[in-house]
């Protein structure tokens, strides 16, 4: 949709980018650097939240603001209600510029409650969401959007170190004939510099030259934070999200990017990303590697139903599924077929995709195969919420339950070389299983908890010593075993837990 964004840009900067653009809709992305209140801010303009998502899909969080561009006549579109989340999936504060303010039929006041619909609550209406009133002919309001981005910035206390070697971002990248390849890079923290050695996804190279994104003939020495550079000098076309670093050596340099291109090459025969499901979030769990905020797991959702009532219908029952360890979290909900938009943002924010009396279109099924996200169809509404209870229980960390066994008291204490301190012992209560944890308890207290080393009934180890019976106990890491102490046998067993 046509909101003006790059026109924004364009009178903010002082440049008139959009006449050259085929329809007057932007085909690249670019950066652009100005300077407000002897303060830097760097702009990003992108081919739509597509090109976004794609690089926060490699890991490449670039921005840490999103200036969300809302024409005041068209109000919020199906478009806009993606961009709006994609945004927030990045988990990265979020202005408003309400742009064409100064054409016929603007209506800020229908966009205001249009924001609100999704979330976005204006702070003139008592949100938190800066809404800025703009126009890119006329210029009103661009001093207060620029006011605001520094103020955001401030209140989230964005910080940079300009004295170490630079990390950063590549934006885009190209093959040119006569210069080799041109990367478009973003620095994030350090400062860049003609002749570093820069590693940037399987590519490498020394830093030739550089020049400034605006004036493409100017070449400029160092770049530092939150500065946007044409770079020249690398040995191959790195990705759009590759990160770069600085290294102190082209051989180390050239070492790491084969063996990265080597694992890129096994990935890809052995099929490529790992696949995004309900099974994959339970299987990552359960050997810790799934992320988590605050003791707290997140199932990340993507909806897509027939009608507007389904989604009502579905977000009443998936409340219904609640628990302090575990979330869910809807990061975009629409009515109509399943998009490739949708499967991008599930790969960029590991979630799956919900279709409820919805099929993907073509794309969305090629894409869902090559990304491998996982598409869940449903037709009926107590499947899906009984199928997404039972990912979520199998998220919940088990219980972990004491069972008590027995207790022994020691009678006599061994001291065998090679082996360690042995206890003599009777079972006066229960009985003494191998593998168990062992309390010692002596004057009334407990002075220690142990692993069991080993359990024998005279000569031979054995599983289990009952009550009445003798045996010898030795602690694993204590030695300090003494006549008349009580040894308390216990396990823990974990219990399975529901919602």
């Amino acid at each position: 949709m046509d909101h003006g964004k790059t026109s924004l840009l364009d009178y903010i900067i002082g440049t008139n980018v959009v006449a050259g653009e085929t329809g007057g809709i932007t085909q690249h992305i670019r950066a652009y650097r100005i300077t407000k209140n002897d303060r830097a801010i760097a702009f990003v303009d992108t081919p739509g939240h597509e090109a976004f998502t794609e690089m926060r899909a490699r890991g490449a969080n670039v921005t840490d603001i999103v200036v969300l561009v809302v024409a005041a006549d068209d109000g919020v579109m199906r478009q806009t209600e993606e961009a709006i989340s994609h945004a927030r999936a990045a988990g990265v504060p979020i202005i408003v510029a309400l742009n064409k303010m100064d054409v016929p039929g603007a209506n800020p006041e229908r966009v205001l409650q249009q924001l609100t619909a999704q979330n976005l609550l204006p702070s003139e209406w008592g949100g938190d969401v800066e809404v800025i009133r703009t126009s890119a002919v006329t210029g009103a309001g661009m001093n207060d959007l620029l006011e605001t981005i520094l103020l955001t910035a401030d209140l989230n206390e964005y910080r940079a170190n300009p004295d170490r070697t630079a990390t950063g971002v590549c934006l885009e990248a190209e093959q040119q004939a006569g210069k080799g390849v041109i990367a478009k890079l973003v620095v994030q923290s350090g400062t860049l510099r003609v002749g570093d050695v820069v590693l940037c996804g399987t590519s490498y190279g020394r830093v030739k030259a550089m020049y400034d994104t605006l004036d493409v003939r100017r070449r400029v020495a160092q770049a530092g934070p939150s500065t946007p550079v044409n770079l020249t000098g690398f040995d191959e076309t790195p990705n759009a999200g590759d990160r770069f670093h600085v290294l102190q050596d082209i051989s180390q340099a050239r070492q790491i990017a084969e063996q990265r291109a080597v694992r890129s090459r096994e990935l890809s025969l052995a099929g490529g990303t790992t696949r995004v499901s309900f099974e994959e979030f339970q299987r990552r769990l359960a050997e810790g590697n799934l992320a988590e905020t605050r003791d707290v797991s997140t199932l990340n959702l993507v909806i897509r139903t027939d009608v507007r009532g389904s989604i009502e219908a579905i977000e009443k029952e998936l409340s219904k599924l609640e628990h302090p360890e575990v979330q869910i979290k809807v990061l975009h909900k629409a009515v109509g077929a399943i998009t490739a938009g949708d499967v991008m943002l599930a790969h960029a924010s590991q979630a799956v995709v919900i279709g409820f009396n919805v099929i993907p279109d073509d794309a969305a099924r090629s894409l869902a195969d090559d990304k491998q996200v996982e598409i869940r169809r449903y037709d009926i509404i107590y499947k899906m919420t009984d199928d997404i209870r039972a990912t979520l229980e199998g998220k919940l960390k088990p219980e972990k339950r004491v069972v008590e066994l027995g207790h022994a008291v020691v009678k006599r204490v061994f001291s065998i070389s090679r082996v360690g301190v042995v206890a003599g012992c009777y079972v006066i209560r229960g009985s003494i299983a191998r593998g168990c944890r062992i309390r010692v308890n002596r004057d009334g207290r407990t002075i220690g908890d142990y692993e069991m080393d080993s359990l024998r009934h005279e000569k031979d180890d054995v599983r289990e010593v009952p009550r009445g019976m003798e045996c010898g106990i030795k602690l694993a890491g204590f030695n300090d075993i003494k006549q008349d102490d009580v040894l308390e046998a216990y396990k823990i067993e974990e219990v399975a837990r529901t919602l």
